[in-house]
């Protein structure tokens, strides 16, 4: 059965353990950044970030809270990047039906870099990112190398607080309501992101826009095109609809 991650933001100290463990485990170089008034570091994910934990300051009932996101690809459960991919160079992207997870193969190689931005672009959590040395797409693989040997994802191995879980995906969902009623004792706006499109379910304390602009897709895909509009197409399928590249005519 497919497999989820639960991610509980409550429990987040920024440690960054995870970001650090991915780096190490897929053998990604540093990114040399500077200091830019903020803890984030890397500021963005990068071809050789795969996850990265998210820093925002707020005043919250007076006091200055700091909120913190562990940002990854969410593994879509209809990923619209595998549908913009497809209409392209089928096999480019694939959906790994035991696990769920979303992988970008070799063949992103023989993809254009105009293919590539249409790919990136019809992702709604802003996850893929394009290496120019190599050519390939990059970002999280679910660990896919760790699950087939029988271990859990690196991140959620290394993770000190219990913010990072793995499991099936209906204990997953099960953790995530259980956590999230124990949560929502103290953080009334607490609630679940996207819980029916993703196998990456977040909890968070606050307002999603709160977090980082991407938290969530974009809600306003999930409504019909029109009112009354009934033609049951998905809020990913809508999204991979819109962002598939308009063919190119050699005149």
């Amino acid at each position: 059965m497919p497999k989820a991650f639960f991610v509980d933001t409550s429990r987040c100290t920024a440690c960054r353990g995870c970001q650090v463990a991915c780096k190490e485990w897929h053998d990604l170089p540093a990114t040399k950044t500077r200091q830019r008034g903020s803890h984030q570091n890397p500021p963005d994910l990068n071809p050789f970030t795969y996850k990265l934990v998210r820093f925002s300051e707020h005043r919250i009932n007076g006091k200055v809270e700091w909120l913190f996101f562990p940002d990854q690809c969410r593994h879509c459960v209809a990923p619209p990047c595998k549908d913009v991919a497809d209409s392209i160079l089928n096999g480019a992207i694939v959906h790994e039906e035991e696990s769920g997870a979303v992988l970008y193969t070799d063949l992103c190689k023989l993809l254009s870099k105009a293919d590539c931005k249409d790919i990136i672009d019809a992702c709604p959590y802003n996850i893929p990112r394009y290496n120019s040395g190599t050519g390939m797409l990059t970002k999280c693989d679910m660990c896919i190398d760790r699950q087939l040997a029988g271990m859990v994802p690196i991140c959620v191995k290394t993770c000190p607080t219990g913010t990072m879980n793995f499991g099936e995906r209906e204990d997953m969902l099960a953790l995530a309501e259980k956590s999230l009623a124990r949560v929502k004792k103290d953080f009334p706006d607490a609630r679940l992101v996207d819980t029916d499109d993703v196998s990456v379910i977040y909890l968070v304390t606050q307002k999603p826009d709160m977090y980082y602009k991407y938290v969530m897709a974009d809600a306003s895909a999930a409504a019909p095109l029109l009112p009354g509009n009934n033609n049951g197409v998905t809020r990913k399928e809508f999204l991979a609809n819109l962002a598939k590249p308009v063919r190119r005519v050699i005149g």
